[in-house]
């Protein structure tokens, strides 16, 4: 080879010593310590210099290597070093050997290591590897689709290696059952345990649709047959109506759907990728419901008074799914309630969360007794002489039917028309004391209202 040999600074094996012998195949090979060296090459045969076993396989400065499949029985075994040393040509050393013992029985069983056994998930187009089984001089391997099958493969002698690459990728969403049965010239140790493991629809770097379907979906009364759409970025759709019994019908394989009737459904959205020569869908789904709407229908608007302020409350009637607002641009609120409202009127809107309409009904304010003055003072100066309602103005128009006032103790002390100017702060002719007074009102929608004023002199 041209290579010029340094034979003073090749190591001496260690274990197996240079001409030992009854070696065990499964043997650890080590030799002493090198120094000043970058790396080596270490090969294996059956002849000095051979390399029918091992050729020439790199490594560091470690002083050890194990084969990966073991060595033959009861055979000459050569080891050969060649040391790289930095900016000096290569050190080729002598060969030393011994003699491995012979195996006179069967080898154990393995297991799988790659995939384990009970593994999910697994790519369709996974090798299958398996530890090395000492003394084994070749493995076969049977595989199916399931346990005792060997559709995949049928008991096939792989030879001796510790790794099957099949030809085929595996199916989708299938489990795969593997036997490995070691051998040697003494037979086998079988039946082998069969172990197991599950090819995922999900594989590594699988772009999946981000699904932004909503899981409700709402048609408007006689608007059926209608069509739906998908904002979902995806290569690929699928809709399905599904029934009662869950069974499910293709309805189409686009981005839209036309819908004939309410119940439920199930959307499919995918990307495709290829993986082992096959093509592979990256899909989500979802189920969702289309249901009837429509518009609402105001029954009733309860205005109630709330310290000094008003309560509205909005009831209605409907299929749809309703908001409420007190403009018609909103802001809408998902509650029917308004509280702490200033005493004015309103105009109150719901509108179904779908689009399907708005109603809308004023609200006239009920009164309160905030709506009456408070006090008069009765001294003839012209100012405030006389105690009467006077409507609030977003009211407009006088809406009392009759008032009637009484003193502290309930006695009734005079009637008095909405119309007119007022109480005077008399009694058959003579003043009443400075005093609170009490009075109740009834409206011409035969609301009562009652209270209390303050009569000053």
């Amino acid at each position: 080879m041209g290579l010029i040999s340094y034979g003073q600074s090749c190591p001496s094996l260690i274990y197996p010593q240079n001409g030992s012998s009854n070696i065990p195949v499964d043997a650890t090979i080590s030799w002493s310590n090198i120094s000043g060296i970058s790396g080596l090459a270490i090969s294996l045969g059956t002849t000095p210099d051979g390399t029918d076993i091992l050729n020439r396989r790199t490594s560091s400065s470690i002083g050890s290597y194990t084969p990966e499949v073991g060595l033959p029985d009861d055979t000459l075994i050569y080891v050969s070093l060649i040391l790289f040393v930095p900016n000096k040509p290569p050190i080729i050393c002598a060969s030393q050997s011994f003699f491995t013992g012979d195996v006179t029985t069967p080898p154990s069983c393995t297991t799988l290591n790659h995939p384990v056994n009970n593994e999910t998930t697994v790519s369709i187009g996974t090798k299958i590897q398996w530890d090395y089984a000492p003394t084994a001089t070749g493995y076969r391997l049977s595989i199916g689709t399931a346990l005792g099958s060997t559709d995949l493969l049928n008991n096939e002698d792989v030879g001796n290696v510790l790794v099957y690459n099949p030809p085929t990728a595996f199916p989708l969403d299938s489990e795969i059952f593997v036997q490995v049965t070691p051998y040697n010239e003494n037979g086998d140790n079988g039946p082998c345990t069969t172990e197991s493991f599950t090819i995922g629809e999900v594989v590594a770097n699988c772009n999946q649709p981000h699904l932004n379907f909503p899981e409700i979906v709402s048609i408007c009364e006689n608007e059926l047959p209608t069509v739906i759409y998908s904002k979902d970025l995806a290569k690929g759709y699928r809709w399905y109506k599904v029934d009662s019994n869950g069974n499910e019908t293709l309805l189409s394989e686009g981005s839209e759907v036309s819908i004939s009737e309410i119940g439920q459904y199930r959307y499919e959205a995918y990307n495709i990728r290829r993986e082992s020569g096959i093509v592979v869908e990256c899909g989500h789904s979802k189920t969702f419901k289309v249901i009837r709407s429509e518009k609402p229908r105001i029954n009733e608007v309860r205005v109630s008074p709330q310290s000094k302020k008003m309560r509205i409350e909005i009831r209605v009637s409907g299929i749809g799914d309703y908001e409420y607002a007190l403009r018609q641009d909103g802001p809408y609120q998902s509650s029917s309630v308004f509280e702490n409202l200033s005493l004015k009127e309103y105009t109150v809107y719901v509108r179904d969360k779908n689009g399907c309409g708005i109603a809308q009904r004023k609200v006239e304010r009920d009164l309160t007794s905030e709506d009456f003055p408070k006090f008069f003072t009765p001294n003839g100066d012209g100012i405030n002489d006389f105690w009467q309602y006077i409507p609030p103005k977003e009211l407009g128009e006088i809406n009392i039917d009759v008032i009637r006032i009484f003193d502290q103790y309930g006695n009734f002390l005079a009637q008095i028309d909405p119309l007119s100017t007022g109480w005077d702060g008399n009694f058959n002719g003579s003043p009443l004391p400075p005093s609170n007074y009490w009075f109740n009102a009834i409206s011409l929608k035969n609301q009562k209202i009652q209270g209390y004023f303050v009569l000053k002199r």
